[in-house]
């Protein structure tokens, strides 16, 4: 895939969860929002504790927060963070010990992640504004990665790869999350902005 694909295919990406960060009701390529975050296995009364800003940006695809195993005094990278559930379900399992550093290329994004962490009153919670593939992070300080629903949406999967290896620390654990297909598409369609969520 060539520069110039690339760059618009992460320009519509971009886009798109920025739509959907700023409008969570209208509708969207994917599911967003408290009912999916349900359908996908966050409970229920876990949801009612937490903003809503950040449970109405949900557009995960798993409940990794959840499931990870995330110890008390971790620090934790969620990355491509959106509205910010995972930060802050993942701020209360580490604890005042732990920190959560939380990044996404999303300004509309991290808006949304920014209002739900000062309705939350959490304080260990840090936000950055970065891509996946060049992290604002530094070498071997994080104990446990979350990436939920990011690999599908940016072809630099490689660099990711390579950059979460460069901040996880040696003994750290990678979750990771994604949608697969399961069928044969049969024509080979290119990718392109127009149909990257298709």
């Amino acid at each position: 895939m060539n520069e110039v694909s690339v760059s618009n295919l992460k320009e519509g990406v971009r886009e798109a969860y920025s739509k959907a960060a700023e409008h969570p009701g209208e509708d969207h390529p994917f599911p967003v929002g408290r009912r999916f975050a349900e359908s996908v296995g966050y409970p229920s009364d876990l949801l009612r504790q937490l903003p809503a800003a950040s449970v109405g940006g949900f557009a995960g695809v798993s409940n990794l927060s959840i499931i990870a195993e995330i110890f008390e005094g971790a620090t934790v990278l969620d990355l491509g963070c959106g509205g910010g559930l995972d930060s802050l379900i993942s701020a209360r399992r580490v604890g005042n010990q732990g920190q959560v550093l939380a990044v996404d290329f999303s300004p509309a994004m991290l808006k949304c992640a920014k209002q739900g962490l000062l309705e939350s009153g959490m304080t260990n919670v840090r936000i950055f504004s970065g891509d996946a593939e060049r992290l604002p992070i530094e070498d071997e300080s994080v104990d446990v990665a979350l990436a939920n629903g990011i690999f599908n949406l940016n072809p630099e999967r490689a660099s990711i790869f390579s950059e979460l290896a460069r901040v996880v620390k040696p003994g750290g654990c990678v979750y990771v999350a994604e949608i697969i297909l399961r069928d044969d598409l049969g024509q080979q369609v290119p990718a392109s902005a127009a149909n990257w969520f298709a």
